[in-house]
């Protein structure tokens, strides 16, 4: 067999205590099933203060507001609630996200409400004084409509612009470079008459600040939205509003991978793959968005950069950092000097390394004709555990029945199938190489599932359960554990108070 392509997961402590926690582990599927999801809540507070260290560093006020969407965990929510109140909130983009962010002990001055709303979001979010980030006019007037309505307070709101532009000079001549688009944000172009409705809803909103959200992950063209964010509110400012906030969401990152080599090697053997000069790497001959054009590959492979040495807070210390394209100071300079507050909004990055996603090996057998090639098939479907639909590709970890075999296994590649009656319910659609060939009741653990991975797209399909959550936290040598839906930060897991 050739040089196995292992793409082997970045695991910290205290996931990889976690991980060499077998017997624990195998214990929790034996009695809850697979799949199982297993969570440290104290990572996340771990994670929000690395975030608040940074704002620090540049001498920031401000909050870091987590993304619920991420995962629907009631113990990551409660144990960010039990944080500072002042440096720690929460952005919901539903009214079941927002009632559960309410149930979990956040108040409604520490919640953002963003995304698509509908007007019972709307009216539950300005009655509990929740901040609503704005994507249009028409939000505006339909939340002014129910304040004044209903006999509400004035509503705390931000109002989230897209389509930045800005002037580059390339060959002697002006070209204007223009933001990825967005669905999400009034564009910068029709900030006149969004002024001019903030104006007229005084007397049911008060505009708090402004902000941005961009599906890139471009620290320049981030720092070119923060300038011209910046500038906005100069412009509110000179029509008598009074913003003193700035959002600039979330896309901070995750680095997945332990090895830049690994990512690198897989990435370009994957291109010679698809070119036919190696063996297929996938199922199917599948190419990840890469095709084979008369011997050239073309195409954009669509997977998310698993390796990123720069990642989280570290990401938003680089764009803090970096110069403003035309005022040519530091991003964290222009807050500064504007006395604004910075608001982010992490939700993969908040949740690192807080969590991973267990399922038990059912069935292993030939994956055709190819040689050590297997099809392992697992007690999991591919909504139970997401990460390739999200484009992050990782070797899971196998934990064995009854502890490591002996030393004289091989590694092999695998494919991993789902339990649905579905061709196309593929675990990893790559092969995966493993340091030996899993076993019936062994244990696969995918890593670092918590954002986005774990539980975002989970389904009931043709009666399969969905996978049950665990909350668990050392002690001693050892682990205890209970069901995050009965986790609360002021006890430890089992119900003794801490």
């Amino acid at each position: 067999m050739d040089v196995p392509l292992y793409l082997r997961p970045r695991v910290e402590p205290p996931l990889a205590s976690l991980l060499r926690a077998q017997t624990f582990l195998h214990s929790l599927v034996d009695a809850l099933g697979s799949p199982l999801n297993v969570l440290i809540p104290e990572v996340v507070a771990e994670n929000a203060a690395r975030f608040r260290a940074v704002q620090r560093r540049h001498h920031l006020a401000g909050r870091v507001y987590y993304a619920h969407k991420a995962n629907r965990s009631s113990s990551l929510v409660r144990r960010l609630a039990a944080e500072d109140v002042a440096a720690v909130g929460i952005d919901v983009a539903s009214l079941e996200e927002l009632r559960h962010a309410l149930g979990c002990g956040f108040t409604g001055d520490r919640i953002m409400a963003t995304g698509p709303k509908d007007a019972e979001f709307l009216w539950l979010a300005a009655r509990v004084g929740a901040t609503v980030n704005l994507d249009s006019p028409g939000e505006l007037e339909q939340l002014a409509g129910l304040v004044r309505g209903h006999g509400l307070a004035r509503v705390d709101v931000l109002v989230r612009l897209s389509g930045f532009e800005s002037a580059a000079v390339q060959g002697g001549t002006g070209t204007r470079l223009l933001a990825r688009r967005s669905r999400f944000g009034t564009p910068v172009r029709e900030a006149e008459a969004l002024l001019s409705a903030l104006e007229r809803h005084r007397d049911a909103v008060e505009l708090t600040g402004v902000a941005y959200h961009l599906d890139t992950t471009g620290v320049e063209e981030k720092a070119r939205a923060l300038e011209q964010c910046v500038l906005f509110m100069d412009e509110c400012r000179a029509r008598g509003l009074a913003p003193r906030a700035l959002d600039i969401g979330g896309g901070f990152g995750v680095g997945y991978l332990a090895d830049a080599e690994e990512w690198e090697r897989w990435t370009t053997a994957l291109s010679e793959a698809v070119l036919g000069v190696r063996p297929p790497l996938t199922w199917r001959g599948h190419g990840y968005g890469l095709r084979n054009e008369g011997g050239t590959v073309r195409g954009n492979a669509a997977l998310y950069p698993a390796h990123r040495p720069t990642a989280g807070p570290g990401y938003l210390d680089e764009l803090l950092s970096m110069p403003a394209p035309v005022l040519g100071r530091p991003s964290a300079t222009l807050l500064l000097e504007h006395l604004h507050d910075l608001y982010i909004e992490p939700g993969r990055s908040l949740v690192d390394q807080c969590g991973l996603s267990l399922a038990r090996v059912l069935d292993v057998r030939p994956a055709g004709e190819e040689p050590d090639r297997y099809l392992v098939r697992l007690g999991m479907n591919a909504g139970d555990m997401s990460l390739e639909e999200h484009g992050v590709l990782m070797d899971p970890v196998l934990l064995p029945r009854g502890g490591p075999a002996d030393g004289e296994e091989e590694p092999v590649g695998v494919f991993l199938a789902g339990n649905l009656c579905l061709e196309a319910d593929l675990i990893t659609r790559r092969l995966v190489h493993l340091p030996r060939l899993p076993r019936a009741g062994d244990l696969l653990a995918f890593t670092n599932t918590a954002g986005y991975a774990m539980d975002f797209h989970a389904h009931r399909a043709q009666r399969q359960p969905l996978a049950r959550t665990v909350a668990v936290e050392p002690e001693g040598d050892s682990w205890r554990w209970c069901l995050d839906e009965d986790y609360w930060p002021l006890t430890s897991p089992g119900g003794t108070t801490a």
